[in-house]
């Protein structure tokens, strides 16, 4: 079955699960699934230790019954299942609390006719083909140095999806996506001293994936140049983050400007809208609409048509990110962010990752976070990291074994500068991140 098949199919399925919650007295419903075919291959030292196969995709439905809410899912797309989801949907509805900002968004802001944004290219799952290229990248990994003395796996993803929704406002769109990623991971050793790291490529199109050899060569170099780490004294310091870990930064301006972080009162961009929150210079333009975009999507998870929006312009803050639900709470308008944001593109100064070195002069590079400890409400960062300490503009040595810490409001507020090394494997894209100063805790 091709995807027009599969998403014609679904789409019944969606029809009749919404005509049968209004025969049983819904007074508005919506459902969605997703169905998945894929495969996923990892190795250990050259040899193949699993091998998944997927086949599968649930229905949710919910249901609102006046401003009484119910849910329910089903992976049993049979007539029986779908009839006994949704009536156990509509039964939870009669029980639940009112809730005067629960229902479906509006009508018109709908995604009735969703373009083709260019996010499906099927190839064939390919076992054989997944294998070689999961020992490719190992392969390339452990013959690249003496020092890389072991592996911790390499895997090869490939998913053909489609995703479909319906409600009762006579919605009922979808559309097809694939994603391919290679990823390797291997260890090295220099006498005592052990280390780790990865690389990975992540695409819509398998061929544009990075090849596995490049994949396997980068986990060794990322690994040798970690060997030799070296403690630093607690100081204060610039840090600049390496755009492969620069993105977690913007991650966490998601979360403060979320709706659902915002009416809980949870979020230490508290009414800022309107108001600076990075430098002058920067913008953040949200773009869901790139062709092959990984982020890419014509219509949120509740049907609202996603369009272009100007995050942050000139530094200030023009758009909470809201659902329909967060959006009644804050007496606003949702605008297409259930389900998270669409292809984040944040603007930078200009300046190459060498370039971005010699600005910071002497200071932090980070290349790794651990642990999870930032507090969105009160902005408070602190995080254990790996890196290397750089001396006029110049890497000197790895590091690591530190802690860096400062608030979330003023690390946003003092970039001091962002590179044009853009990552373009994620929802955000962005270069290396510069931040003015940071507190270092070390030996």
């Amino acid at each position: 079955m091709n995807a027009q098949q599969k998403l014609t199919e679904i789409q019944s399925i969606i029809d009749d699960a919404l005509s049968l919650a209004k025969q049983l007295g819904a007074s508005q419903a919506e459902a969605s699934m997703t169905n998945i075919q894929g495969i996923a291959v990892s190795t250990r030292l050259k040899e193949v230790e699993t091998l998944e196969y997927t086949n599968d995709g649930a229905l949710g439905i919910t249901v609102y019954n006046g401003q009484r809410k119910g849910s329910a899912s089903t992976a049993d797309l049979s007539p029986e299942a779908l009839k006994s989801t949704v009536t156990k949907a509509v039964e939870i509805a009669r029980f639940t609390g009112e809730d005067p900002c629960s229902g479906l968004a509006q009508r018109e802001l709908m995604e009735f006719n969703p373009p083709d944004l260019q996010l499906y290219y099927p190839t064939e799952l390919d076992p054989e083909l997944a294998m070689k290229l999961a020992i490719e990248a190992e392969t390339a990994a452990l013959d690249a140095d003496d020092r890389i003395v072991n592996s911790d796996g390499a895997s090869y993803n490939a998913n053909l999806g489609v995703k479909v929704y319906g409600n009762s406002h006579g919605v009922n769109v979808g559309y097809p996506s694939s994603r391919y990623s290679l990823s390797c991971v291997v260890i090295g050793q220099d006498g005592d001293d052990m280390q780790r790291d990865y690389s990975y490529t992540v695409a819509r199109q398998a061929s544009l994936l990075a090849s596995a050899e490049q994949v396997g060569k980068e986990a060794a170099e990322y690994t040798l140049s970690r060997l030799g780490a070296q403690k630093l004294a607690t100081r204060k310091s610039p840090v600049l983050f390496h755009r492969d870990v620069a993105s977690g930064i913007f991650g966490h301006l998601v979360s403060a400007i979320s709706g659902g972080s915002l009416y809980r009162q949870s979020s230490f961009l508290l009414d800022h809208l309107g108001k600076q929150v990075l430098p002058v210079w920067c913008d953040i333009a949200e773009r869901p609409h790139l062709l092959g975009g990984l982020a890419s999507s014509p219509f949120d998870s509740e049907g609202v048509k996603t369009t272009d929006m100007d995050i942050i312009d000139k530094g200030v803050l023009q758009h909470y990110l809201l659902t329909s639900y967060s959006a009644r709470k804050l007496g606003m308008t949702t605008n297409g962010h259930a389900g998270g944001i669409h292809n984040w593109l944040v603007s930078h100064s200009g300046k190459d990752f060498e370039q971005m070195l010699a600005t910071m002069g002497t200071g932090l590079l980070v290349t790794e976070l651990m642990g999870q400890g930032v507090n969105i409400v009160t902005g408070d960062y602190s995080r254990g990291a790996a890196g290397f300490w750089v001396e006029n503009g110049k890497i000197q040595f790895p590091v690591s074994e530190i802690t860096i810490a400062a608030n979330l409001k003023d690390m946003l507020a003092n970039i001091v500068a962002i590179g044009s090394d853009t990552d373009l494997r994620g929802s955000i894209q962005c270069g290396s991140v510069l931040i003015e100063q940071m507190q270092i805790a070390g030996a």
